[in-house]
Order: structure tokens, then C-alpha cells, then sequence
């Protein structure tokens, strides 16, 4: 796949919190057992969002996370920067250095165009789009059938 799995599992579980619709801190713990994500590895990941300004973290037995901006004002981008860089935006599918139109890999002509289209969606489409789906059409997020 094109994202990385912290990406992948970043915006999994942040979909999920999400369409708990819950107001207050949700447990990692709780996101990480639903969806099947390892605990450390989610943990992780929720520091690079609590950094980047998209997640509130609260520490003790009764924190979790909840997001620090209302999902309407959150593109799918953002997560994917906030994890992983926007070098899916930018470099080059094949990872080489300096590949563009002067010095392309042979993917460089069908990726180009394609990054720039995946880019715009994901900067279009905010995690209040997804949830709506994920509730309305009852959408899953984790090998679990009910998850």
C-alpha cells in the first residue's frame, strides 16, 4: 500500500474515535483492543497527532484522547502528514532520489498525476465525511466484522 502502517492504523483509529461520537477522552487501551492495533505501536502514533496539534491526550486512569479540533476541520492530509511526512505527496513511488521530469524512474509519468489526484482527495475529504459513511453505511475499520 501506498501509506505506511502507522499511517494506516493512525487514521483507523482515529476514524473509530471518531465515530463513537463520544465527547470526552476515549482509552487507547479501548482503541487499541477494538481495532486489533498494538497498544505501543498506537501510542506512538497518537504522540506524532497530540504533537501536530489534532489530538488532546489526558494521562491517568481516566485519560485517553479525543481530537483537539472538531472532525469537520480535519482533512485526511493532515493525519498523514502528522505521522508519516508528506512524502507520499512528493517522492517518488519507486523511492528514488531526484526523480522527477528531468531525471524520472519508469513509474515517474503514471505516479505523478495520480499522487497529485490521491493528495487533493485526501486534503479534500475531512474525518467528518468518513464517519458519516462509517455510521450511515456501516463501514468497517478492523478485521472484526462488527468493528
Amino acid at each position: 500500500m501506498i501509506l505506511s502502517k502507522s499511517a494506516e492504523y493512525g487514521i483507523r483509529a482515529i476514524l473509530y474515535l471518531v465515530a463513537l461520537g463520544q465527547q470526552g477522552h476515549v482509552s487507547i487501551r479501548k482503541l487499541s483492543d477494538d481495532l486489533g492495533i498494538s497498544f505501543h505501536f498506537l501510542t506512538k502514533i497518537f504522540q506524532k497527532l497530540t504533537e501536530a496539534g489534532l489530538l488532546h491526550s489526558l494521562k491517568g486512569p481516566h485519560g485517553g484522547v479525543r481530537l483537539a479540533k472538531l472532525a469537520s476541520a480535519i482533512p485526511v492530509r493532515d493525519l498523514v502528514v502528522a505521522i508519516d511526512g508528506d512524502g507520499v505527496f512528493t517522492q517518488c513511488v519507486l523511492g528514488l532520489p531526484a526523480c522527477g521530469r528531468d531525471n524520472p524512474c519508469p513509474l515517474h509519468q503514471q505516479w505523478a498525476p495520480q499522487r497529485g489526484q490521491i493528495e487533493a482527495m485526501f486534503g479534500q475529504t475531512t474525518l467528518a465525511d468518513l464517519a458519516a459513511d462509517i455510521n450511515k453505511l456501516g463501514l468497517r475499520l478492523s478485521a472484526a466484522p462488527n468493528v
